[in-house]
C-alpha cells in the first residue's frame, strides 16, 4: 500500500490527461455533424473521415508504441511523457479558439498527426511507470487502480461536459491539458534502470555527466538505433512465449470491437434515437461510475482470488453482451441500461496488461507495454476499414436490410472471438524481477 501511495504524482498526471482527453468526447460528434452535415442525424462523410483518422493513428501508432516504450527504457519515463502531455494541447485548443467549418479540417489534420505519435503512450508508459516500482504480486491491482483513475477521469469529465456549452468544453479541457502538463514536470519523479541496473542519462536532464560528450552522443545514438528497431522488435516480443502470443491475440480483437463501437456507437445513437452532447455525456457517465467502481473497488477484491486470467474471461463476456445488447436497442433506455455493463467488461484491459507485464523482466517493462500497444494500433487500422463503411451502409437509406444495429452486432462478434481465445489463455509462471 506505500508503494501505491508512492505513486500519487503518476496518478494525478494520469487523471489530468484523462480528463483533458475525456472532456471533448461528447461533444466531438456534433462539432463535427455541424461542421460536415449542418442540420442533419445522419451523415455518412462524418463517419468516413472519422474511420479514416482512426486508421491513420493506428499507422502511426502501430510504430510509435514500441518505440516510445524502448526510449522510456532507455531514457526514463518522464521524458518520454513529455511529449504526449505536451503536445496534446494542440488539437483540443484549436477547437477552444474556433469550431467553424475550416477550423474543424485544420483539427482534424493536426488531431491525425499528434495522435500518430501521441495516442495511447500516456496509459502505456504510466503502466511502464507503474511496473518499475510495484512488485508482481501487486501489480494486477495497481494496473487495476490506474484504470480506475482514467475511468474517474472519464466520469469527472463527461460529467462537466454535461453542463458546460461545446465552446466552455474545448476551453476548459485546453486549460486542463496545460495543468496537466505542468503539475507532472514539477512532481513526478523518474527512475529507470537499464540492463546494468544503472540510471540512464534522460533526454531531459538537469544532471551533468561524467563521460565525455563524445562518447555519450555515441552511447546515445547507439540506444536510439536500438530503439528504432520496432517492427523486429514487436515480431521478435510476440514469438517469445505462448502465453504472449494468446495475450496479444486476445489484445488484438478486444481492441478491434472497441475501435469500432467508438467509431459507431455516438453515430447510430444520434440516427437511432437522436441522441446530443449532453445525452452522450449522461451515457458515459454512468459508464464512467461503473467501471470506476469496478477497478478501484471490486478488482482489488476479485483479482487475487480469480486470478487474472478468470478476470479477463469475465470482462469479456460482458464486453460481448455489452455489444449485443447495444445492436438491438429497441428503445433509447437500453443504451443506459448497456452501459450498466461497464462495472463488469472493465477488468478486460488492466488483466491482459498485468498478464503480459509478469512475462518479461524488470529491464523491459516499457518494451513490453509498447509492443501490446503496437498489437493494439494494428486494430485501430483494421476496425474503421471494416466497420465504419458498413456503419455508414446501414444507417443509410441504400442499407440491404432495415437492421441499423448490424454493424455493432459484427463488432460484438469480434469480442467474442477475443473471449474465446481468453478462455484458452495459458499463463506461463512470471519471471522473476
Amino acid at each position: 500500500m506505500e508503494k501505491l501511495y508512492g505513486l500519487s504524482n503518476l496518478f494525478m498526471t494520469v487523471f489530468l490527461h484523462n480528463f483533458a482527453i475525456f472532456m471533448v468526447v461528447p461533444a466531438i460528434t456534433d462539432v463535427t455533424m455541424a461542421a460536415l452535415c449542418p442540420g442533419q442525424d445522419e451523415c455518412s462523410i462524418a463517419i468516413y473521415l472519422t474511420g479514416f483518422q482512426q486508421a491513420m493513428i493506428g499507422v502511426g501508432t502501430l510504430v510509435m508504441m514500441p518505440l516510445l516504450g524502448n526510449l522510456s527504457d532507455k531514457y526514463g519515463r518522464k521524458a518520454i511523457l513529455t511529449v504526449p502531455m505536451i503536445l496534446t494541447i494542440i488539437p483540443t485548443g484549436i477547437l477552444a479558439y474556433n469550431r467553424t467549418k475550416k477550423f474543424f479540417y485544420v483539427y482534424y489534420v493536426f488531431k491525425i498527426l499528434i495522435s500518430m505519435v501521441c495516442e495511447g503512450s500516456v496509459p502505456c508508459l504510466a503502466l511502464a511507470y507503474v511496473a518499475d516500482n510495484i512488485p508482481e504480486s501487486g501489480r494486477s491491482t495497481a494496473f487495476g487502480i490506474i484504470s480506475g483513475i482514467g475511468s474517474a477521469a472519464f466520469v469527472c469529465a463527461t460529467l462537466s461536459a454535461r453542463f458546460l456549452s461545446t465552446a466552455q468544453t474545448f476551453q476548459v479541457s485546453t486549460l486542463i491539458a496545460v495543468i496537466g502538463a505542468v503539475y507532472m514536470q514539477f512532481f513526478l519523479r523518474d527512475s529507470v534502470i537499464d540492463d546494468d541496473k544503472h540510471l540512464h542519462a534522460p533526454i531531459i536532464s538537469q544532471q551533468k555527466l561524467t563521460i565525455s560528450k563524445v562518447d555519450r552522443k555515441l552511447e546515445s545514438n547507439k540506444h536510439l538505433l536500438k530503439a528504432l528497431r520496432s517492427f523486429k522488435d514487436l515480431a521478435s516480443f510476440f514469438n517469445s512465449s505462448l502465453t504472449i502470443t494468446q495475450a496479444a491475440i486476445v489484445a488484438f480483437f478486444s481492441n478491434l470491437a472497441d475501435v469500432g463501437l467508438h467509431g459507431s456507437m455516438l453515430y447510430f445513437l444520434k440516427a437511432q434515437f437522436h441522441f446530443d452532447k449532453n445525452q452522450f455525456a449522461d451515457l458515459m457517465v454512468i459508464s464512467g461510475i461503473a467501471g470506476t467502481v469496478s477497478q478501484l473497488l471490486i478488482m482489488p477484491i476479485l483479482a487475487p482470488i480469480l486470478g487474472e486470467a478468470r478476470l479477463l474471461s469475465i470482462g469479456l463476456f460482458f464486453h460481448c453482451v455489452h455489444m449485443f445488447l447495444y445492436s438491438i436497442a429497441w428503445s433509447s433506455l437500453v443504451p443506459y441500461a448497456s452501459a450498466m455493463f461497464s462495472i463488469l467488461f472493465v477488468f478486460s484491459q488492466p488483466c491482459i496488461r498485468s498478464i503480459v507485464s509478469k512475462q518479461v523482466g524488470p529491464h523491459e517493462q516499457g518494451k513490453a507495454q509498447g509492443c501490446i500497444s503496437g498489437i493494439c494500433s494494428v486494430a485501430h487500422i483494421v476496425s474503421p476499414l471494416v466497420f465504419s463503411p458498413l456503419t455508414a451502409l446501414f444507417l443509410s437509406e441504400k442499407a440491404p436490410f432495415d437492421f441499423p444495429g448490424f454493424s455493432i452486432m459484427c463488432i460484438g462478434f469480434a469480442s467474442m472471438v477475443s473471449f474465446v481465445q481468453s478462455m484458452m489463455l495459458r499463463v506461463d509462471p512470471p519471471i522473476l524481477s
